[in-house]
């Protein structure tokens, strides 16, 4: 079995040698390069190709937000999982925005990090509740149209095709999930954005999460299979 492959970009040498013996124990993962800096981070990540950068904020030269949206935009097969001290809404915001797929606080880290390295890898997201929840408690008057308030508007199928464009799914991988065409993908998600009047992936994930619909490790359509 092919195993996960773990860069770990963290500036303090013993957190980033705890990670590495906690990930290196578990099954089907391997920690394949550290780093003690964004830049640095950056630099491994196009020399190692990993599967999974679990990634500090708060780090010298590049911080973990500049670092992920970077690593995103120059490597976006490459899944970054923020691990970090703050508890602060705002972070979580700012990385779904930057293209973060997870988002572990450090006083919770083992279970949690593997779980969130485990999702992420398989293309869904990983969110600690506590601050989403707060995330969502400081922005629901910000969600497009008051979305929480229209879920009746949605059809079953415009459901299941919001819920797995908020798990990060591409169309034709949709499309492919519920045996349709790319095209009517496409068109469920035009639909879905006239609706709810979201104007970025960011507030698709927002409402995913205000309707627990992101509580399960995969999407439920997958994980059935």
């Amino acid at each position: 079995m092919k195993k996960l492959r773990v860069l770990l970009a963290d500036d303090h040498k013993v957190v980033r040698d705890g990670l590495r013996l906690l990930i290196d124990g578990q099954r089907g993962m391997r920690v394949v390069g550290q780093a003690g800096n964004g830049k640095e981070a950056l630099a491994q990540a196009h020399a190692l190709k990993p599967d999974v950068v679990v990634m500090d904020l708060s780090m010298p030269e590049l911080n973990g937000l500049q670092a992920t949206e970077r690593l995103r935009a120059e490597l976006p097969k490459v899944k970054v999982v923020a691990l970090t001290l703050h508890e602060d809404p705002s972070y979580l915001l700012q990385l779904c925005n930057a293209g973060a797929a997870g988002y572990v606080l450090k006083r919770s880290a083992g279970d949690d990090l593997i779980q969130a390295i485990r999702a992420v890898a398989g293309g869904g997201l990983y969110f600690d509740p506590v601050v989403a929840s707060k995330a969502l408690a400081a922005r629901a008057g910000e969600l497009p149209g008051k979305a929480g308030l229209r879920h009746a508007d949605l059809s079953e199928r415009e459901k299941e095709v919001l819920i797995l464009l908020a798990w990060g799914y591409t169309n034709k991988e949709i499309a492919g999930d519920l045996d349709l065409s790319t095209k009517t993908v496409e068109t469920y998600r035009l639909r879905i954005n006239e609706k709810l009047r979201f104007r970025s992936r960011a507030e698709i994930v927002r409402y995913a999460l205000q309707k627990g619909w992101l509580n399960e490790a995969y999407p439920l359509s997958r994980s059935s299979k």
